[in-house]
Order: C-alpha cells, then structure tokens, then sequence
C-alpha cells in the first residue's frame, strides 16, 4: 500500500501516476515527425511498471510501440530482423543485469554489421558506469536516466533525425533557434525579424555594436546576423568578440551588407563569419542560408545535452568514476572520486597524469615504475579489468585501498583511452582482517586459538623432518579452574584465563607460540628446544602463574598448572602424535598429584591409555547401553517486538515467555542438550565427553540417541495450540558415516512428528572432509522437510563458504562475536554485517552464549532475528506439553541445569 501512495518510479503501484503525468501532457509532445509516419519501437525491460509508464509516453507521442519484459524474446525480434523478418525503427532497452547469460547476445547483434546502425536509446539507473561506456563505443545511441525518463522522445527523435531530410530535420528544431539580429537601420530590423519570425525563429535585435554585445552576454543565442557597415564600429568587431568569448564562441555568425565587395567578404570570414549575406538577395536565399546552419545548431545542442546527460551519471554514481586517454592523461572525473581522493575541485585533476596523481606508490609505499604501472599498462593496451585490488593516493597522501574496474573506450573502432570506476574498500579491508584475526585468534585472551597453533605445529614438524632439530610441545591446563569458576563466577572465570594469558606470553622467547585451545587449556610451542632444557623451560611456566595468587572480589586464588611435554623429533614428527603425547603427558601429571611437570614417554603413554581414553570408553557404551544420556532444552526466541527499554525491569528468567506471547505466530523453538549422568546422579557437561566420543567413533550412535528420544519428546507437544520445533545438533562424524537420512525417516515414522519441526544443526561444519557425502545426506533431510542450520557463523572464512554448500536455512552467530557487544564497536559492526549477509542469503539469524540484557538490546538493534542463552531462558529437563501454563519450571531444576 505505502508503494501506491508514495508512487516511486520503477515499483509496483506508481503507473497509474505516471499514465496521468503522461495523459496531461497530450499532443504538446507530439513531434511532427510522427504526424507524418508512425515509428515503430521495440522496448525491452523487465519492470512492469517501467514499461508500462514509458510505453504510454511514446504512444501518446506518436510512436507505435512493442513492450517486451523477457530479454530473450528481444533476442528473437533482433535475430529475425537481422535476417530480413521484420523490422524496427528504433530500440529502447532497460539497462539489463549482467548475470543474464543471453546479455551479452544481445549486445552481439546491436554490434553485428546488420544492425549497428540500429538507433538503440538505453535506460539505464543511475549507478551504472558500463552502460555510459556502452553508449559511448557504439554509434547511433544515447543514454538517458530512469530517473529522466520523460526526455526519452526527444532522445529518440534526435537519434531518427539523420534518415530524415535536411528540410524536415529543419522545421522539426526551428522554434528552438534563436537569432540575435544586428542592425543600426530600424526599418531593416523590423523587416528581417518579422521574416524569420513568420518561418519560426525567435528573434532579438539590437542597434549597435555595443547593444549587442551586451544582449550576447544577457542571454543564449544559436545564430547572429551583424550588419558589417554601421557607425560607431563595424559588424566585424562584434563578430571578434563573440568568437574570443568563451561563453558565446558556440554562436554561429554572419554578416549582411547592402553592397557586394570582396573586401568586406575577406574581412567578414577572417573575423570568424560563417556567412555574408547581402539585403539585395532574395528572402527564400535568406532563409535558405540560414536554414544552413540549423543542422550545426543541432548537433551542437545533442552534444551539449548527451554531455549534460553523462555529466549526470557521472556525478550521482556512488563509486568513483574517471576517464583518461591512452597516455594515462585525465579528461574527466566525477565527484565520487574526489570525493574519496580528497580534492575539490576536477580541474585540480584534469590535465594531469592518474598515474603522478593518485597511483605512483605500492600499499606497502614503494614508488613504482612509470613503465611497470599496471594500470598505465591497462591505459595503453585497452585491456578490460575486473575487480582489480590497488592503492590510491589522497591528496593528503594517505593510502586508500580501492577496487577497480577498467572499461577500454573505442571510437570508430579505435582505442579513444579507458573510463576507470573505483570504491573505497577500507571498511571491508577492516572487516577481511578482523574475520581473519577471528579465525586465528581467541577472542577473550586476545591469544591465538587452536586452529592456528595446529597450522605452525604442522610446519613445525616439517621442519624438523628436514632439519632434525627437536622442538617441543607444552599442554598446560589449570588446576581447579572449574571451581573459580562456579563459586565466583563466569566473570571471574573469564578475568582469570585473561590474567593466566599475559602470565604465560611474559615467559615466551621470541620463536616460541602461545595459543588458548580451548576452556582452560592452553598450549605452547617451544622450538630448535635441547632434550636437557625441556624441563627447566616448562617449568618456568609453571612457576609464573603459582608465583602470586588471582585476586577478585576481595578474595585470593592460588593458581596451579599441570603441564605436559612432548618431544617433536625423528621419532615422533607428525602433529597428530605431538597433540597426543602431549595430552597424555598432561593427564598424568594431573593424576600425580597436580601442578606439576610430565615429559610423555611411551611407558606414560600406555599407563595414560588404560586409565583415561579407554575408561571413557566403557562408560560411554555403557551409557548408550543403560539410556543414561539425558536431554535438556533450551529455548531460542525470536526478537521482534522486544520491549527493550522495560526489559531489564521485569524477571530475565521471564523473557522467553515474554517473547513468545508477543509472537503468537511463530513457533516455540528449542535447542536440544545432551548431558550424561554420573556415578552420583551429577549432569556431566559434553565437553567432557564428546572429544573421546570422537576419538572412539562413537558420535553417531550419541547422534542418533538423540535423535530417537527428542522426537519422542516432541511426539507428547501435540496437544499444544502452538507449535513446537527442536533444533538438533549433528556431527561432522555422523554426517560422513551416512545413514543419517535413513534413521531420521524411520523415527519421524515411528513417533509420527511434523518433519517441520526439526532443525538439524552443524555445529562444525568446517570439519567435515566429505563434503560431497555430507550434502547428499542435508538434501535427503531436506526433502524430507527438516531445516538445517549452521553453527559458528562468522567464524573463519571456510565457515562462510559452508553456508553456501550446505545450503542452510538458519545460521548461528558465534558466541565468541556476541562477548564484546554492547560496547565493542568493531564487535557490533561484525555482527550487523553478518546479519546483513544471511538477509541477502534469506537466512535467520540465531545468537547463541546471550548472558546480559544489554547484549539482548544490542544484538535487536544488529538486525538478529532469534536469541537463546542464560538472560532468555535457561535449559530445562522437560518439554512443554501445553502452552503457556507449563512454561515455569522449579526453581531448583534450572539452578541445577545452570551448573552443566
């Protein structure tokens, strides 16, 4: 409805506007050429509305028109008028989207020896730098703006005006001839300009030289007649002026006299006369001579009006735009460009070299070579450029990374030089290097994460198969941290793996590496490391973090660490068996008593096995077995129509019902967590278990538990008047083996469930190294009706790409991206970017690891559509069967949930 009202060009509900605006101007707009034969024209262009409301313009016109919305059919009309069927005087076409594959067809035949005579007026929107260059390397055509569009018959007419006699071509324009007449005799004044006036020119007069000089400056004129003999100053000398001025050097000029003199016919055109006409001659030669000029007059005014056309374009593209010739020289350049070069004014530019002016010095500041300049390169040769990175210098000389497209300009089928459109990309350079340092760095202990450490750990074996020297691998992980971290908080919890971070980087030597892997183990690698100093240097890591305690809160923490050491030499030089020695190693030095150093031998290696992998193991199976796995679950809610100024008012743990009842369309919405029951009747959190489900291939057998007993869970919701969806999280593991596709059919079977409501989550997608056989599984779930989402969004480019093979319908932004929000700008500016990347992709949006209102708030105003974490609801052991009265849960339930 707010389309129809406002009536915007181009969208739906604004041509019965336009027909209107179009209707009153009636035949006013006629051009006599039409009166006499009807031109047909052929309009190409996929709007509706736009070829709706400029079809009826060239009606109303004159012209008889065919509208076509699909590029390929005017393909066809094209391709049958090159062979004799059919034909068309003129071509109106929408600029088209390059992403059409029968574009470049089309162009063909407009190119082709048949048709390039062609008259083609191209509409084109105002950001497009390729239709200008199109226009300009093709002959008979013209431009003009959608924005415009109501010139479009008078472009059209001028473009038919060369098959068209010189007389018709004449009379068409006469009215917009103006003629300054010059006379000191008032009587021929008055009978000259009553004659030109009766054969429809507009005419002035002035009585003296310096009455007419003044009447030139006053206002345009196309044509001046100056009588050569008058009394103060001959004709010539107004003539002189009006040729040296340059704002009247456009006037065409002629003389009149009474007398026939060679002299004064010399004198006449060296002073810049076109013509010298004589009051003896007859009026019809008058007028004829004239009339001989009116073709000039036009030209130069087509030219002055496509310049002003293109002088548009070019100052409301958004992108830079500049033109040189084959030297590199500028000859023109719009705003936007110096805009982001920092100039003001374009004659500050014109004239000058691009290269001396902006891109004579590399990003890293070495001067180039005038010879080896590319774009100079590109200047000379006419080649055609793409996306071409480089760096421009600011009139202040600063460095500006742009990205460029390069467009040859040819006339007459000769390289003319090339136009240049150019953005600014600093902004996504910030954005590249900070998803970049996301992808390799921790982003609470600013450290490195584990990803990037197996990445040196992986040369740093190969460099010692080639060099055999010994390197060293250190897993430190810290004694009694899940205690801190439940008796003073997760705020503590982080500012201690903060504090233990700057510790272990103060101990580093300069070819050392510290990453965070994970929770509260970090690891180093020491390199080119001797067998007697292993020891003394893990050590000495150890002994800075007992060194002092961890204040917070007005309490101290002694602080421990039991680190494990594995040698990388000719024995043991893959990364995979350095991960795991070290991991062994460290386990044992925690089973010896803790905050202690352990150096992996294959005795502690075997002693390790029995006593850590192999138990997880058995009680894995063992849980698999006696159904001790247990499901909880979380809710996600959507965030549209949040209160957020009064949200921090009412009980947090009240929000997702909030929410929901603000919501009554949309569906409740779970995130199913699998925990695992202790000895003693404990929750046991998957952090502790799923790393050795994965080493022991038992992840898919956990999967399909929990595919098994959540749809039976969901099975009892079907009394509920809302419906309900769980999100369900699937392995790489699970997705490699196959078969997934297959079990989840024969449970939807069984417990008879909405396949709808199932969201099957890749958590680590990136991990899956059977891409081919993970989507072929995805798209038997999707046929099936199941939604996939994908995890750890915005984490690592790889991630990004998995969002496009994958295929996903719902994507969850990293917890690691939501921790700096509010306050955290480039934080705030990466989610709003990724948020805007799933809009374009038609994607929802989930945070996950949301713990404070004001992050809520935040992440609204980002742009995410759902959020799930502590602040909207904690998880819960039971699904609601009704809602909403089922919602609230004991108090002791969730305290004991938020414990796991």
């Amino acid at each position: 409805m707010s389309q129809v009202a406002h009536g915007r060009p181009g969208e739906p509900g604004s041509a019965n506007r336009l027909d209107s605006r179009i209707n009153a101007l009636g035949d006013q707009r006629k051009p006599p050429c039409c009166v006499a034969s009807m031109k047909t024209i052929l309009l190409a262009d996929p709007s509706l509305t736009r070829r709706r409301a400029l079809s009826a313009l060239l009606t109303q016109t004159g012209y008889g028109v065919t509208a076509l919305a699909d590029l390929s059919e005017a393909y066809d009309t094209l391709n049958r008028m090159q062979i004799g069927q059919g034909s068309v005087d003129a071509v109106v076409l929408g600029w088209p989207d390059y992403s059409e594959g029968i574009v470049e067809d089309v162009f063909g035949l407009l190119h082709g020896e048949r048709l390039e005579h062609l008259p083609v007026l191209v509409m084109a929107d105002s950001s497009n730098a390729k239709a200008v260059n199109w226009r300009m390397a093709r002959p008979r055509t013209a431009l003009t703006l959608w924005s415009e569009y109501l010139e479009a018959p008078s472009a059209i007419a001028h473009l038919l005006r060369p098959e068209q006699s010189v007389g018709e071509a004449a009379s068409l324009h006469l009215e917009q001839v103006k003629v300054l007449l010059v006379d000191d005799s008032a009587t021929v004044r008055l009978g000259y300009s009553r004659l030109l006036q009766k054969h429809g020119y507009h005419v002035e007069t002035a009585e003296s030289v310096e009455d007419g000089w003044r009447k030139v400056l006053a206002q345009p004129f196309d044509i001046a007649i100056i009588d050569y003999l008058m009394p103060q100053q001959n004709g010539t000398a107004l003539i002189s002026r009006i040729r040296n001025h340059l704002e009247t050097q456009h006037i065409l000029t002629a003389t009149i006299t009474g007398t026939y003199s060679d002299a004064v016919i010399a004198e006449s055109l060296a002073s810049g006369a076109l013509e010298c006409v004589f009051k003896s001659e007859s009026k019809d030669l008058l007028l004829a001579r004239v009339a001989s000029l009116a073709p000039a007059i036009n030209d130069r005014k087509a030219i002055h009006n496509d310049r002003r056309r293109l002088q548009s374009i070019l100052s409301s593209v958004g992108e830079g735009v500049y033109g040189v010739d084959c030297a590199g020289t500028i000859q023109f350049i719009n705003p936007a460009a110096l805009d982001v070069l920092g100039y003001t004014e374009a004659d500050d530019l014109i004239g000058l070299q691009a290269f001396d002016a902006f891109h004579h010095t590399d990003e890293d500041g070495s001067p180039l070579q005038r010879g080896a300049s590319f774009l100079n390169q590109c200047y000379a040769m006419g080649k055609e450029v793409s996306s071409w990175q480089t760096c421009f210098w600011s009139a202040s000389k600063k460095g500006i990374p742009v990205e460029c497209n390069i467009h040859p300009l040819h006339m007459d089928a000769e390289l003319n030089g090339s136009v240049v459109a150019f953005r600014d990309i600093s902004n996504r350079r910030a954005l590249e290097k900070e998803l970049r340092w996301q992808a390799e760095h921790d982003n609470l202990t600013k450290l490195h994460n584990r990803a990037w450490l197996e990445s040196q750990l992986e040369q740093e074996c190969s460099k010692v198969r080639r060099t055999g020297q010994t390197a060293v691998l250190l897993l430190l992980d810290l004694d009694r941290f899940k205690y801190i971290n439940d008796t003073a908080g997760h705020v503590a919890g982080d500012r201690l793996l903060m504090e233990v971070a700057q510790r272990l980087k103060s101990r580093l030597r300069s070819t050392d590496y510290l990453a965070r892997m994970g929770g509260d183990e970090f690891a180093v690698l020491l390199t080119n490391v001797g067998s007697s100093e292993i020891i003394a240097l893990a050590d000495g890591f150890r002994r800075v973090l007992i060194a002092s305690p961890f204040n917070y809160g007005g309490k101290s923490y002694r602080i421990t660490l039991s680190i494990g050491c594995a040698r990388i030499d000719q024995a043991c030089f893959t990364p995979g068996d350095a991960m795991a020695h070290a991991d062994i190693a460290c386990h044992m030095a925690k089973r010896s008593g803790r905050n202690q150093c352990q150096v992996y031998s294959p005795e502690t290696g075997k002693l390790a096995a029995l006593d850590a992998d192999l138990g997880w193991s058995v009680r894995l199976e063992e849980a698999l077995r006696g159904d001790r796995f247990v499901l909880c679950y979380q809710p996600i809610v959507p965030l549209n129509g949040m209160e957020l100024d009064s949200v921090e008012s009412k009980n947090s743990k009240d929000v997702w019902l909030r929410q929901l009842e603000r919501n009554p369309d949309s569906e409740a919405m779970f995130e199913v967590l699998v925990r695992l029951k202790g000895h003693e009747g404990d929750l046991i959190s998957p952090v502790a278990f799923l790393p050795a489900a994965e080493r022991f291939g038992l992840m898919q057998d956990i999967d399909f538990w929990v595919i098994k007993h959540a749809l039976a869970a969901l099975r009892e919701t079907r009394e509920s008047p809302r419906s309900i969806a769980l999100t369900i999280n699937l392995s790489a593991q699970t997705l490699e083996k196959g078969g997934v596709a297959d079990y989840m059919t024969a449970r939807i079977v069984e417990y008879n469930v909405n396949p709808a409501a199932i969201v099957l989550e890749i958590a680590d997608a990136h991990a899956i190294s059977d891409r081919e056989r993970a989507q072929r599984q995805l798209a038997q779930l999707r046929q099936l009706g199941c939604r996939i989402s994908v995890g750890d969004f915005g984490v690592g480019f790889a991630n990004l790409a998995c969002l496009k093979q994958l295929e996903a319908d719902i994507v969850k932004i990293d917890g690691s991206l939501i921790q700096g929000l509010p306050g955290d700008e480039l934080d705030r500016t990466i989610v709003t970017a990724l948020t805007s990347i799933a809009e374009i992709a038609r994607k929802t949006t989930v945070a996950e690891c949301v713990e404070d209102m004001s992050v809520l708030r935040s992440l609204h105003q980002c742009g995410v559509d759902m959020a799930q974490g502590y602040v909207v609801g904690m998880p819960r052991l039971h699904l609601p069967r009704t809602l909403p009265s089922c919602f609230a849960k004991p108090e002791q339930e969730e305290k004991r949930l938020s414990e796991v």
